[in-house]
């Protein structure tokens, strides 16, 4: 019997979804004979089982196009919004699994999206997931989709920023995406010729900042371009919250774990400003005009770069290869430029951060990049 496969997208968006769904689809249907079916909405639509045919007609066209048709949401089947509560919505989605007779569930997602189906591997369904997110911070894989397009928007930005940047002699601040992974900026920063870069891995002294771009004024440099992600922070602050953490989980009292958890969403909270923060303390320091520009959600939209259109696909037809052969329970992973089954259990949960010996870090200290540390 032809086999049934469902599909969904979980988590932020961005380029190369569709590349991946078109992937997943055409395999499935035209040399495989499988039945697909996409759920809408992430987790939530399969909760609800609400579902879309993805047929051949509407396959076709969405190579190029940035986004999801068929949507998405970040609710998590163990604590999912039912109107004013968080509810365990798990056996609502074992219910649907069984009720479509899928042979496989498909989750493209990020990091949140990895946990979630393990989850659902531990509820006995047969789960493949593969890698997305422009942080790129997925563990076990070299590259995760949407990733190499939010590079190019980003080092775009700071190739147009650099003109107004030394026409008015200015410190122009870029903040891009990036909570606790700094592969956007740094990627960026380095192709982009910033002169600053700040990532959430190395915590910088706002002084050591300065002075590297006073010394670039006096030198003769027109300008000076700072790369920021928006997890960076502080050596102070990085001390602070590394405390907090550290009294949390040396806490017996469940009082005081809810204590320390407000401080630090308070301090969450308190950080989204800290790149406008950060602009102007630069201008006290250094005496120069500096102005911040945000990419925001710039960096997930629009025409998915050929590179993630050809890793999607390349994903998404290996996914369904390896559901012919019934390998279930793993991440599609990208290592050496190979493509390899990861399991769940070694993913799930874990973050791949920038190392101090990452190659890309060491080319930009050695082309003069400062990093604030």
């Amino acid at each position: 019997m032809a086999k049934n496969i469902g599909i969904l997208t979980s988590g932020g968006d961005c380029p190369g979804l569709n590349a991946a769904i078109r992937g997943i689809g055409r395999a499935a249907q035209d040399y495989f004979k499988m039945n697909v079916i996409g759920f809408r909405d992430g987790f939530r639509g399969l909760v609800q089982d609400r579902t879309l045919t993805l047929d051949s007609g509407l396959l076709s066209g969405i190579l190029t196009l940035g986004g999801t048709i068929l949507g998405t949401s970040r609710d998590k089947p163990h604590r999912m919004p039912i109107g004013d509560k968080e509810m365990d919505m798990t056996s609502a989605i074992v219910e649907t699994y069984k009720r479509h007779n899928l042979d496989c569930l498909v989750c493209i997602g990020g990091g949140g999206t990895q946990k979630n189906a393990l989850r659902l591997k531990k509820s006995d369904l047969n789960i493949i997931t593969l890698p997305k997110t422009i942080d790129n911070d997925i563990a076990k894989t070299d590259i995760t989709i949407g990733f190499n397009t939010a590079l190019g928007i980003a080092t775009e930005a700071i190739d147009r920023l650099h003109s107004t940047a030394t026409s008015h002699h200015r410190i122009i601040v870029v903040e891009v995406m990036g909570h606790r992974a700094g592969w956007l900026a740094l990627g960026a920063g380095l192709a982009g010729g910033a002169d600053v870069v700040l990532i959430p891995e190395i915590p910088y002294d706002i002084e050591k900042v300065a002075k590297a771009i006073r010394n670039r004024t006096h030198a003769g440099k027109r300008f000076s371009i700072v790369t920021v992600a928006e997890g960076s922070m502080s050596i102070d602050d990085s001390k602070r919250i590394g405390r907090l953490l550290r009294e949390k989980e040396e806490s017996g009292k469940k009082s005081e774990k809810a204590r320390i958890s407000r401080k630090l969403e308070e301090f969450h909270q308190s950080h989204v400003n800290h790149t406008l923060h950060l602009t102007r303390q630069l201008e006290e320091l250094t005496g120069l005009e500096s102005r911040l520009t945000i990419l925001g959600h710039l960096q997930r939209g629009g025409t998915p770069s050929t590179v993630d259109r050809i890793l999607a696909t390349h994903l998404g037809t290996t996914c369904v290869a390896l559901i012919e052969k019934e390998k279930y329970g793993v991440m599609l992973a990208v290592q050496n430029n190979k493509i390899i089954p990861v399991l769940l259990e070694e993913v799930a949960g874990m973050k791949k951060l920038v190392l101090n010996d990452d190659p890309w870090l060491e080319s930009a200290r050695h082309v003069g990049t400062v990093f604030g540390d």
